[in-house]
């Protein structure tokens, strides 16, 4: 107990939600992966694979819980080199899902927008905090320049990840107090582009649409699915027919309409075998089919409260960094699993975001457990939770010395009464 104490520091209930999610991680993927092992001989490797990124995460999760959140503002320095790292993915980047989102270096495959989605939280955070040093009007500058210049990068190749990391960020700034005008400009301007471009993808002749990158066809293609169609599954006779285009969400429905309450337990569900993306984009509906709506809701309940109790982590922070940080790292992870989950259930179109730390994947499940490192540091280090050591019980039969021990086995001091003086 004395060792569990000593290792897990930080916010208990933190370290709860992390064990639990890491858990319904490990036997979901083991379950959905069905796709992938009969591909292998050795059938235990896609979870061997996936408990490796969990191990690894877990032991970046010990070691950046034990340092103190004034040394994590050294995550700014990631910015430069994620735009770096953003401008040569286009160019040197592996192509998968018709995207360019995934660089190559020296054997090892990963995210760059991963870790821009890290550096923009603590730089932000970092920037708010800097007042009154710095005017309201330098900060909101540096920041659009920053964060808005990174989602200008990420954009063409994966829009929910750039629109979801800019409305992180817009949150952080209306959480730090950044004036209400600069933020409605802000909307305004992006208001403005946004009925452009889907002026140009719905309304422009389909001359010039054919002239647009293929990622801008593709988002128009999975929102007319969505939103209704001639894509959308239905026909003439009031009968639903599964085609290429709708293959995943029609899957993911009928996943969730077979889930009941109680579910079909792990490792007993059908879709699997037939969702491509079940291990990761679409995980949350097999969640559903497995473990029911029950287990659905657990899971929702877990995110929830994650953002629950890093709010209460950021009241008990008395400086403006450590506050901003840990709610920044609590609003990406939340806002990501949210929109995971609307898009198994029907609520939103087809983004690729993957489900924090439970769906399948290397660098989202690493940068995810730096995320829950960063809050378990805040919460130690600022707000002072998970620190209280016990009081070591006095022995029988032990005289215990004036002054010492606990409030109860102490002995009375002397009292003085100052008025004897006057006397």
């Amino acid at each position: 107990m004395d060792l569990a104490n000593k290792l897990f520091r930080g916010d208990r209930v933190i370290w709860i939600i992390f064990m639990f999610l890491c858990l319904v991680s490990v036997v979901e993927v083991f379950s959905a992966t069905s796709t992938l092992i009969y591909k292998n001989a050795n059938h235990w490797a896609p979870i061997v694979r996936h408990a490796s990124f969990l191990l690894a995460g877990f032991i970046c999760v010990l070691v950046v819980h034990n340092v103190p959140y004034r040394y994590l503002s050294v995550f700014t320095v990631l910015l430069p080199v994620s735009v770096v790292m953003l401008l040569v993915t286009p160019i040197f980047g592996v192509m998968e899902n018709d995207a360019h989102r995934w660089l190559r270096i020296f054997g090892f495959q990963f995210q760059p927008s991963e870790f821009a989605k890290l550096s923009a939280v603590v730089y932000i955070a970092f920037l708010l905090s800097r007042r009154p040093a710095m005017t309201n009007a330098q900060v909101f500058k540096w920041i659009m320049w920053g964060v808005g210049g990174v989602c200008m990068l990420i954009l063409p190749e994966n829009f929910s990840t750039a629109f979801m990391l800019f409305g992180v960020c817009f949150l952080m700034m209306f959480i730090g107090e950044i004036p209400v005008r600069y933020l409605a400009k802000t909307v305004a301007v992006l208001m403005i582009l946004l009925l452009a471009v889907l002026g140009i993808m719905f309304l422009a002749p389909k001359g010039v649409t054919e002239l647009l990158p293929d990622r801008i066809t593709t988002w128009q293609a999975r929102m007319e699915r969505h939103f209704g169609g001639e894509t959308d599954g239905r026909v003439e006779d009031g009968t639903y027919k599964i085609t290429d285009d709708n293959f995943q969400e029609s899957h993911a429905k009928i996943a969730i309409a077979r889930g009941g309450l109680i579910g079909h337990m792990p490792g007993h569900g059908q879709q699997r075998d037939f969702l491509p993306q079940a291990y990761s984009d679409f995980i949350y509906a097999i969640i559903i089919e497995e473990m029911g709506v029950l287990g659905g809701i657990f899971v929702l309940f877990l995110y929830i409260f994650l953002l629950v109790r890093v709010g209460i982590i950021a009241r008990k922070c008395e400086k403006s960094f450590p506050k901003y940080l840990v709610l920044g790292c609590g609003l990406l992870i939340v806002v990501q699993a949210l929109a995971n989950m609307s898009v198994a259930v029907g609520l939103i179109p087809v983004t690729g975001q993957p489900l924090p730390l439970i769906s399948r994947g290397g660098t989202s499940t690493m940068l995810t457990c730096i995320y829950f490192g960063i809050i378990l540091s805040v919460s130690r280090f600022a707000a002072g939770m998970g620190e209280e050591e016990e009081e070591e019980p006095v022995e029988a039969g032990v005289e215990v010395p004036a002054g010492e021990g606990t409030a109860d086995n102490r002995e009375p001091a002397e009292e003085t009464n100052p008025l004897k003086s006057l006397g």
